[in-house]
């Protein structure tokens, strides 16, 4: 019904009516973008047959964004790392390859926070990027511009990576679908920094959208050939899924109580369970959840099967420049004379301190492995956990630093290695995002997208933030 070159010269419009309030998309191609659906436009002209085309590139013509922390040719590569600054990428990271060889059209790059390694998605270089439905707050990390370029009607699917949530928390923060993969599966090739030693058992490369129905067609082209595992051509009989919900993770010392109106949200989502599917959904209480971010905290930085230590942040940070000294940089900070943000600055001054003491650290490690064996026993091969994004709803500017630790509610399931769609769930009372996690066993992806799915018709999904 409309051209490639229309639905590209739509979005390039409505990028430049909203990114100067939202600042998502950080540098754009939208010349290359436009000269792409041109091609597009003449190969459907003499093109085969639908079919073939279809089978051959099933993403053409979709406009993309792409987290700035991934290799896209001709882009700006610095994680918001000021010493990257010069960095421009020379070739494509293996997920965004495969997005453009299924006929995807990349539109630009989307912020992320310094080094990937935090929830605000604000960074020396780029500056803050902002939530649609209320500029005071925050989008998320790391893959905030990503999540807030979604909402606000910028791009069709997105490509984020997660190693504690940065995949869920923008998607939650903004109203969108977000699926973090099986560990594994999707590559994580391409993108600044990569995870080394153990870490690259928790990094997880995922797609994020508006509709829950594209979570599953980005995926498959996202994992290539690794799809075969994810039993993604597997019916799902949704009356068949064991569901279990848990409301909050027990009542950690280090992270916020559950928002009132984020349980009430999950506590619909489980009446309609019970009433439409006719399922009884199990109430659960696993006690190690309470230790979440100390575990998540443990393995991160544990040694692999080869002893090998997991890479330091402070090293990241000096990335091509002189080396970082935390202490020094937080003198500079306070002066207003650091180049480095005051979460990146923390990480490096506290990363030491999770060796201090080993032999706690080793037992928190071994209680992640048990926790990991009773999530697959209590999930099996048909079950799937209902339990919260986080703590609160998208909080404001800055705020996040008061509380580092509420990402612990995603961060358990990257070191757990278990596949989550992170789902909305309409608006709250203050006009903000509400939405719930869809927890299953490794490889069952295929049952977390499919009652993302089913949830997207049932509450609505992604709502416009011009509706607020």
């Amino acid at each position: 019904q409309v051209t490639c070159v229309e639905v590209v010269e739509a979005y390039v419009e409505r990028i430049k009516e909203v990114n100067p309030l939202i600042n998502a998309v950080v540098k754009d191609r939208f010349e290359e973008a436009l000269q792409e659906a041109r091609q597009v436009d003449k190969l459907l002209l003499e093109g085969p047959g639908d079919d073939c085309l279809e089978e051959k590139f099933p993403l053409l013509g979709v406009p993309v964004t792409v987290k700035e922390a991934f290799s896209l040719y001709g882009m700006p590569n610095t994680s918001g790392l000021v010493n990257r600054c010069n960095v421009i990428a020379t070739s494509d990271a293996t997920v965004v390859s495969r997005l453009k060889q299924a006929g995807a059209i990349p539109l630009g790059v989307t912020n992320c926070s310094e080094l990937c390694m935090w929830y605000e998605s604000s960074n020396r270089v780029y500056g803050r990027t902002n939530n649609p439905y209320d500029l005071q707050r925050i989008v998320g990390g790391s893959s905030g511009g990503e999540g807030s370029a979604l909402a606000a009607a910028c791009s069709v699917i997105g490509v984020g990576s997660d190693i504690g949530g940065s995949i869920r928390m923008p998607a939650f923060f903004n109203g969108v679908f977000g699926h973090k993969p099986t560990t594994g599966v999707v590559p994580n090739d391409g993108q600044f920094p990569n995870a080394h030693g153990v870490r690259t058992s928790f990094l997880c490369t995922g797609p994020m959208c508006r509709y829950a129905e594209d979570l599953e067609p980005v995926l498959r082209v996202m994992a290539g050939p690794g799809v075969s595992k994810l039993k993604l051509d597997e019916k799902v009989s949704l009356e068949k899924i064991k569901f279990h919900c848990m409301d909050h993770d027990g009542g950690s010392i280090f992270v916020s109580p559950v928002d009132k109106e984020i349980l009430q949200a999950q506590k619909k989502v489980v009446e309609h369970l019970e009433s439409d599917l006719g399922v009884q959904v199990q109430r659960v209480a696993i006690h190690k959840m309470k230790y979440s971010f100390q575990i998540w905290s443990a393995m991160m930085s544990s040694k692999d099967s080869e002893g090998q230590e997991a890479q330091r942040f402070t090293d990241l940070l000096g990335d091509h420049g002189k080396p970082v000294w935390p202490l020094w940089e937080l003198m500079k900070w306070l002066v207003g004379m650091s180049s480095h943000t005051l979460p990146a600055i923390a990480l490096g001054l506290t990363e030491k301190l999770v060796n201090l003491n080993l032999s706690g650290k080793a037992k928190l490690v071994s209680m992640g492995r048990s926790l990991q064996e009773e999530m697959e026993a209590l999930l099996g091969p048909d079950g799937v956990l209902l339990y919260p994004s986080h703590p609160t709803i998208a909080p404001k500017h800055h705020s996040p630093i008061c509380m580092p630790f509420n990402f612990a509610y995603t961060a358990i399931f990257n070191v757990l290695g278990l596949p989550v769609t992170q789902c909305p769930l309409g608006l709250g009372s203050e006009g903000l995002p509400l939405g719930i996690q869809l927890v299953a066993a490794a490889y069952n992806d295929h049952l977390t997208l499919a009652v993302a799915r089913y949830l997207e018709k049932a509450f609505g999904g992604w709502v416009s933030p011009g509706k607020v």
